[in-house]
């Protein structure tokens, strides 16, 4: 899952997109509104985290014209403004949650995780292809009774792969999803996580099928 921070207070911002690194979430940052708006208008995100007070341009503003640009991707508005009539006023203006400065991290992913099982915007805890499961909420991965253990970047990129299950994926799509925006990606990057994946996910098991392909000239595919 790939979110977009927009948060002017830099240690604020800073320390959640470490804490949700940490759950394996890929998070890029933006620190007014304005850079806030260019990232969200042309991103790959599933969920935008937006502060409400923003220099360059407020956090309302910028809902309001990413959903008259019909973008729907669902919005968490984190603000220190408490009242009834603020709440109103954003989830009004199009955002889909509302959480109150201070808060606790662990509400922010209970609220993220909460969001992301709603029908419009739905992630499956587990999925699977083939004998290879994969979950959501205990990163757990395992093919047949074998549990297979990934780096968080692996992680990251096996999700986004059966995601997208049967589908070619560039890789230029897996950069833009895998890895956040300010990322020092080499040409080769993609191919050496690849690699390392079809060590962990397909050569251990040679009486199986390889689930991992390589699509000549288009990109790569996870199938059964």
């Amino acid at each position: 899952m790939r979110i977009l921070i927009v948060e002017d207070e830099h240690r604020i911002a800073t320390s959640l997109k470490k804490g949700l690194e940490q759950e394996h979430f890929v998070v890029d940052l933006a620190f007014d509104g304005i850079s806030g708006l260019d990232m969200a208008s042309e991103g790959n995100y599933d969920l935008f985290v937006f502060d409400l007070m923003l220099p360059g341009k407020d956090g309302l503003t910028i809902i309001k014209e990413l959903r008259a640009k019909q973008i729907h991707t669902p919005v968490l508005i984190l603000t220190a403004r408490g009242q009834v009539e603020d709440k109103v006023t954003g989830l009004n203006a199009g955002a889909d949650d509302y959480l109150i400065k201070p808060f606790s991290f662990e509400e922010l992913l209970a609220r993220i995780r909460a969001i992301s099982r709603r029908p419009q915007n739905l992630i499956s805890a587990s999925i699977t292809v083939g004998d290879l499961s994969l979950n959501n909420q205990t990163f757990e991965v395992s093919r047949g009774n074998i549990i297979i253990n990934l780096s968080n970047k692996e992680f990251v990129l096996l999700n986004f792969l059966m995601e997208h299950q049967g589908k070619i994926l560039s890789k230029d799509q897996i950069i833009s999803h895998v890895w956040d925006y300010d990322a020092d990606i080499l040409p080769n990057t993609v191919e050496v996580y690849i690699r390392t994946l079809r060590r962990k996910v397909d050569l251990p098991f040679k009486n199986k099928p390889s689930l991992i392909k390589t699509v000549r000239g288009f990109g790569y595919k996870i199938s059964a």
